[in-house]
């Protein structure tokens, strides 16, 4: 049998002309989206797509690793600096010995684990993922000075500028390759051998790596300005609490003394709450929000991490509590208060109070504020500590008059709108630099 593709005078079938038409038109199409997926002058690599003049280095090519001393308890507390694990988490340079402690070693332990201007220290362990293999940047010579056995010491060939590992150890990819790389027993764990394998991209130039560690600085300072700025306003409010609710400084316009009585005397009534049965999903749903303690951690005055049905609120112990009423805990989170926007249900740890008509409810908030630390003292429980409602009623409380409380709790209330709003600031500004991050360590954005 003849080949039907060789000959179209032989009575052969050819193909239809639309459908060749349509199987050109779908190759471009699939040509055009891998043509967008790498854009000209970038290449797919082992990290990515990154630009066409960038290289990736396992960084085994780009210096040594070095694992930290172990000591006896013994050792401990004489001797020379010793940088030790939390000495480097959430810290993102070594810049002083001054805050370190002291391990007893000899000359040459000083000399096999120092750690030199430029090194960059690994953690080496984690109870969390998200904390194994993150980094400190050592910023001078500490010739004296040695490392924990839970860190890992990285000392570089000269490649990477100096200001640039700040940042390049912390870009999303190699986050995810750190990680993935790591082993999970008790805690997660990460080793030389698995280090040495990992990709990172570098741009060719150390201009370039300066450029972009300058633009990712120049976005931490604003997030530390900010980060101080917010540690300020919360000193100035905490100041203003104990000025404003105890009375040792009054407002314009007032005067006259405080009633001092037991808390219990301005509470006209409390109510508590309780968990329906976990067997019935049917007591389960999105119908009643439902708040635990849970829900103090991660405050939002219009969410709860879980919601009841209306059956679960009916077949339980369980109220639901008005929008705009105190809600406080007297098991777990002692001296914890919170007030919601919406109606909810609450669960037998959480008591709602009702103040009395001379008693304003946002007062009450602050002063649970200014005076939780108290309350949490007074708790009791070998486990978990709570507070029976007797105790809590018999708290001395100070009462201004109404129109006092209001001045107050405006105050301190336009204090927390400030607060809030300089914390929207912040979180605006780490998204902008974790977005900063994934453009500029990756190519996608260059500065030169």
């Amino acid at each position: 049998m003849s080949d039907p593709r060789n000959s179209s005078k032989s009575g052969a079938t050819v193909a239809n002309p639309e459908l060749v038409r349509d199987v050109q038109e779908t190759n471009a199409r699939y040509l055009s989206a891998a043509e967008r997926e790498i854009p000209k002058g970038y290449k797919q690599t082992e990290v990515g797509v990154i630009p066409e003049d960038w290289e990736i280095f396992q960084l085994a090519e780009l210096g040594k690793f070095k694992n930290g001393i172990n000591k006896n308890c013994e050792a401990f507390g004489h001797g020379s600096p010793f940088v030790n694990l939390m000495d480097v988490f959430g810290v993102s340079k070594i810049s002083s010995t001054d805050s370190l402690g002291l391990v007893e070693t000899n000359n040459a332990e000083q000399q096999t684990y120092n750690l030199m201007k430029g090194d960059v220290i690994f953690i080496r362990s984690s109870v969390k993922p998200s904390g194994v293999g993150l980094t400190a940047v050592v910023e001078q010579n500490f010739q004296k000075t040695v490392y924990s056995g839970f860190l890992i010491r990285f000392r570089d060939n000269g490649v990477i500028n100096q200001k640039f590992k700040y940042h390049c150890f912390y870009e999303e990819g190699f986050r995810n390759r750190l990680i993935g790389a790591s082993t999970v027993s008790a805690n997660t764990n990460i080793n030389q051998d698995n280090l040495k394998r990992l990709f990172l991209a570098l741009p060719p130039t150390k201009a370039e790596q300066e450029a972009i560690a300058v633009a990712l600085s120049d976005a931490d300072a604003l997030i530390e300005a900010l980060e101080q700025l917010i540690a300020k306003k919360r000193q100035l409010k905490q100041g203003a609490m104990q000025e404003l609710l105890t009375g040792k400084r009054r407002l314009p316009g007032f005067s006259g003394e405080w009633k001092l009585k037991p808390l219990g005397e301005f509470i006209e009534k409390i109510v508590g709450g309780g968990t329906p049965s976990r067997s019935n999903p049917d007591y389960w749903g999105d119908e009643i929000p439902w708040v635990t303690v849970k829900d103090f951690a991660t405050f939002n005055p219009r969410y709860s991490q879980e919601s009841i049905s209306k059956a679960g609120l009916q077949n339980s112990a369980s109220h639901l509590i008005p929008r705009e009423t105190l809600i406080t805990s007297t098991r777990m989170g002692l001296g914890k208060a919170v007030i919601y926007d919406i109606d909810v249900a609450i669960n037998q740890d959480l008591k709602a109070l009702f103040p009395k008509n001379l008693l304003l409810t946002h007062y009450l908030y602050f002063w649970f504020q200014y005076y939780g630390r108290l309350i949490e003292e007074l708790g009791s429980g070998s486990t978990v500590k709570g507070i029976s409602l007797s105790e809590l009623k018999k708290i001395a409380f100070l009462l201004p008059s109404l129109p006092e409380q209001t001045a107050i709790a405006q105050i301190l209330t336009d204090m927390d709108a400030e607060i809030t709003g300089l914390e929207s600031k912040l979180t605006k500004a780490r998204a902008v630099k974790q977005g900063m991050m994934q453009q500029l360590l990756t190519g996608k954005i260059r500065l030169t």
